[in-house]
C-alpha cells in the first residue's frame, strides 16, 4: 500500500479526507442541546508518548480506540451517555498521514460503538513524539442525578471485570521488547499467542455502551462512580475521601483473568497488587445501595461485588482470606508538606 505523505496535503484537507465517510462532520465549533434538568460532564486527558504509551509494540489502531474508551469510562463513572468527542493530535515527524489515519480509525471505531453524535479533531506538530488528547462530553439525565443516594456503611462496592490483567499484560510486552532489542536478527518474532488474553486488556480495554442505560432501566442509581484506571488502590482512596466513610475490600472476592496467577509467577508479580496497584484496567467502580442489593446480584452478574462500605475508622482496608485488614496505600504522587 502507497504511504501517504503530509506533504500531499494541507492541514485542512487532511482533516477532510480522515473524516470522509466516516459518518461525521466536522464543524469548527461542534454543541449539543442537552435536556432540561439534566447534567452535562466531561472527561479529560493527555495520552504521550514514552509515558502512557511505547509505540514499539502499541498498535496505532489499538491505541486510538483506547484513548477514546479511557475518556467514555469517565463518563459512564458518571452516569452519563457520550454525546460529543473531541481529539487533538500532536504529530512528530516520524509519523504521517498513513499513520494518523491508523490511529484515526481506532477513534471511530470506539466513537461510533459508544453512540457519540459528534466529533471533532485538531492536528498539530509535536518535537517530542506523539499526543493524544481526548475530552468528552456526556450528558446525565436528569432522572439519573435527582435520584443519587446518599452513600452509606454497608452500600456495596461492585467493578465491572477483571483487574490486573492490563498490567500483567504490559509488563509481558516489555519483557519481550527488551528480549528483542538484545537479538541481532530484526526478523525474530516473540510468540505471544498464549499470553492475548493478558495483553489485549492492556491493548485494547472493553466497556459495556449499555452499562448506564441497564443501571438506569433497572432503576438502580449509584451513589458514586469511578474509573479503575491507576489501580484499585487509587479508586478507593478517591472513594473514601469522597464519602467521608470506610471501605472494605476482600482480596479474594477481586476478579482476576483466568491466567493471571499462572503468568504473575512467570513474572514474578502478585495478581493482587497487580489489581491494587497496577493501572490500565479502565473498570468501572460503583456504590450500589445495599437496598438493591438483591436486584443488583440477580440482574447484574457481570460486575462484581468486591465490598462494602464502612464507618469512618475503618479507612480503606484490604481484608486478606485470613481476616487480617491491611491498611491501602495508593501508589503515585506523594506530598511533603
Amino acid at each position: 500500500m502507497a504511504v501517504e505523505t503530509f506533504n500531499e496535503y494541507g492541514k485542512a484537507e487532511a482533516v477532510a479526507l480522515l473524516f470522509e465517510g466516516s459518518g461525521f462532520e466536522h464543524v469548527e465549533a461542534p454543541s449539543f442541546t442537552p435536556e432540561a434538568g439534566s447534567v452535562v460532564r466531561t472527561s479529560s486527558r493527555v495520552f504521550l508518548e514514552g509515558v502512557d504509551f511505547d509505540l514499539t509494540y502499541f498498535p496505532l489502531k489499538h491505541l486510538g480506540y483506547k484513548c477514546v474508551v479511557a475518556q467514555t469510562a469517565g463518563l459512564y463513572a458518571s452516569m452519563s451517555h457520550p454525546r460529543m468527542l473531541s481529539v487533538r493530535l500532536a504529530l512528530s515527524s516520524k509519523l504521517d498521514f498513513t499513520h494518523v489515519r491508523e490511529l484515526w480509525s481506532g477513534v471511530l471505531a470506539a466513537t461510533r460503538e459508544h453512540g457519540y453524535k459528534s466529533l471533532d479533531l485538531d492536528l498539530v506538530p509535536s518535537p517530542n513524539g506523539l499526543a493524544v488528547s481526548v475530552s468528552a462530553i456526556g450528558e446525565e439525565c436528569k432522572f439519573t442525578s435527582g435520584r443519587r443516594a446518599v452513600a452509606r456503611s454497608k452500600d456495596l462496592i461492585c467493578v465491572s471485570g477483571s483487574l490486573g490483567a492490563a498490567y500483567i499484560g504490559q509488563q509481558i510486552l516489555e519483557r519481550e521488547k527488551k528480549a528483542f532489542e538484545k537479538t541481532a536478527d530484526d526478523s525474530a518474532q516473540p510468540d505471544l499467542e498464549k499470553y492475548k488474553m493478558m495483553i489485549g486488556s492492556y491493548l485494547k480495554p472493553e466497556v459495556s455502551p449499555s452499562a448506564v442505560s441497564r443501571l438506569e432501566d433497572a432503576g438502580i442509581i449509584p451513589s458514586h462512580g469511578y474509573v479503575i484506571s491507576h489501580g484499585l488502590s487509587d479508586a478507593l482512596k478517591r472513594l473514601v475521601r469522597d464519602t467521608a466513610l470506610g471501605a472494605k475490600v476482600y482480596a479474594d472476592k477481586i476478579p482476576f483473568e483466568g491466567n493471571s496467577f499462572a503468568f504473575g509467577k512467570e513474572l514474578d508479580i502478585d495478581p493482587v497488587s497487580a489489581a491494587m496497584n497496577g493501572g490500565d484496567d479502565f473498570r468501572l467502580l460503583y456504590i450500589i445501595p445495599i437496598l438493591d442489593a438483591e436486584k443488583f446480584r440477580r440482574d447484574f452478574q457481570t460486575f462484581d461485588i468486591i465490598g462494602h462500605l464502612a464507618q469512618s475508622d475503618v479507612g480503606a482496608v484490604l481484608v486478606a482470606p485470613g481476616g487480617a485488614e491491611l491498611p491501602i496505600k495508593a501508589q503515585g504522587w506523594h506530598n511533603e508538606d
